[in-house]
């Protein structure tokens, strides 16, 4: 304390609180903090669409290729079809969406050897996944589509294998 003044002495010490204690340069901060929040609130919102329309994306390919593989791994094509649909509810139901908005589609009505089966899904994704609220609104309708080819060897088909 010996070679320093007291604070009360120093010359600067008073423009110095002053000067802190002013708003000056106190540019836009309400204004500042509710843009940033709305930024925030915005971006949010649209990441978690993103990622409900690619959950759905997943639930719809799944849903696919179980029906296309049900489909060509059926005993008929009467009752292929209708196993195809079941297996397509299935899958839905397994990634918590419900069947009943979905819609299944055969591109190929023949059942033979060597036929393309392809079949499509589509489900309307949802607007906004909430937590304990659940899926709100209807977005985009994702769709997804997978194909395969019956069986050339497969017993219980009338015909001849023309692509194996």
């Amino acid at each position: 304390m010996k070679g320093r003044p007291p604070r009360s002495a120093h010359p600067n010490w008073a423009s110095a609180r002053s000067r802190y204690r002013s708003e000056e340069g106190f540019v836009g901060g309400f204004e500042g903090l509710l843009f940033g929040v709305l930024l925030f609130v915005v971006g949010t919102l649209m990441v978690a669409y993103a990622w409900a329309v690619v959950d759905t994306k997943f639930a719809t390919v799944e849903a696919a290729k179980q029906a296309t593989r049900t489909y060509v791994e059926a005993s008929s094509g009467v009752v292929a079809a209708a196993e195809a649909q079941q297996a397509a509810d299935q899958a839905l139901a397994g990634y918590g969406r419900d069947p009943r908005r979905a819609r299944v589609a055969e591109l190929s009505r023949s059942f033979y050897r060597c036929q393309r089966i392809t079949i499509t899904v589509s489900y309307p994704a949802p607007l906004l996944v909430l937590p304990f609220v659940g899926r709100v609104g209807t977005g985009e309708t994702v769709e997804a589509a997978h194909s395969e080819l019956v069986d050339p060897f497969r017993s219980g088909l009338p015909g001849t294998s023309t692509c194996g």
